[in-house]
């Protein structure tokens, strides 16, 4: 009887499945936005990908917090848990916020800034999706996790730089000419920032879980 009741409960594995899962997501939807801003005839197709892709994941978010609720025994903090699934979700939702923008102001062309950091989300999300199946090891991968975190710390503070740039590039062409597109064009830089940003709490996220682990 034992035997059967442990069979029904979650088991601790699920938690690295949906994570990787959702981390292939979430990279995912960052290869589309990068493609999405090279622009073309294609950029409302990019713009569903990753509406659908938001939507994957929230099913799978959905998914890991019913887990913590009836597993026994998890991996990690079960507060860990729902912070590092909620972070990556934060990530994909900002992805979908800022198509929302680009389909509200109807923008078909992008800055090379807007490219540039578009490379630096695909960047970011690469790094936690190789990140998350470590996590199944953690004493073992520890010094790999703690690497990853720092580079992605790097990618947004280069994302940060490109931000900057990006509008007082926006500001030399249209400040006293054409406000409309500098307010624009400063919202999708401001949007693309966050995105990367939530990498980066993402990558805190395994930090602190590295560091209560090992």
């Amino acid at each position: 009887m034992l035997g059967l009741f442990r069979k029904l409960l979650p088991r601790e594995d699920q938690f690295f499945d949906h994570f990787a899962e959702h981390s292939r997501t979430v990279m995912e939807a960052a290869e589309a936005l990068n493609t999405l801003l090279a622009g073309g005839p294609d950029i409302e197709r990019h713009c569903d990908r990753i509406v659908q892709l938001e939507d994957e994941a929230d099913g799978i978010t959905r998914e890991v917090l019913l887990a913590v609720r009836r597993s026994f025994i998890t991996p990690f903090d079960r507060g860990d848990i729902k912070d590092l699934i909620q972070s990556m979700d934060d990530a994909i939702d900002m992805m979908h916020k800022t198509v929302k923008t680009i389909r509200l102001y109807e923008q078909k062309s992008f800055d090379p800034g807007m490219q540039a950091m578009g490379a630096a989300v695909v960047e970011a999300a690469h790094l936690v999706a190789e990140a998350i199946p470590l996590l199944n090891r953690i004493g073992v991968n520890a010094h790999r996790l703690s690497t990853i975190a720092e580079e992605v710390t790097r990618v947004e503070g280069r994302s940060d730089e490109l931000h900057d740039q990006g509008l007082k590039d926006l500001f030399k062409r249209h400040g006293s000419t054409n406000p409309m597109a500098y307010i624009i064009g400063s919202e999708i830089y401001g949007q693309l920032e966050k995105v990367v940003d939530r990498f980066e709490d993402v990558a805190n996220e395994i930090s602190g879980i590295v560091i209560e682990n090992v």
